[in-house]
């Protein structure tokens, strides 16, 4: 996740590669993910580019499943970065 300080929209970028599945697996994947995208888009901060990488695990897993993964990555968002 990169933010780049511009006032535009949060930006979501997919990499699905051909070991999640056949191309209707990948499409199906695809598009949930751009679901809940869809829906966790306001509390992604403003100039933000997001990409996604669908593991092999996802062709299986369930919408809830996605939509709780990615809504835990994007709460690393609202978290102040760890120094060490």
């Amino acid at each position: 996740m990169l933010t780049t300080g511009e006032a535009r929209e949060p930006r979501f970028g997919f990499i699905i590669s051909k070991q999640v599945g056949t191309a209707v697996i990948r499409n199906t994947v695809r598009r949930r993910l751009k679901a809940v995208c869809a829906d966790a888009i306001a509390d992604v901060p403003q100039g933000t580019d997001v990409v996604i990488r669908a593991l092999p695990a996802s062709a299986t897993a369930t919408f809830a499943e996605l939509q709780a993964d990615v809504t835990r990555c994007l709460a690393r968002l609202s978290r102040p970065a760890a120094r060490s």
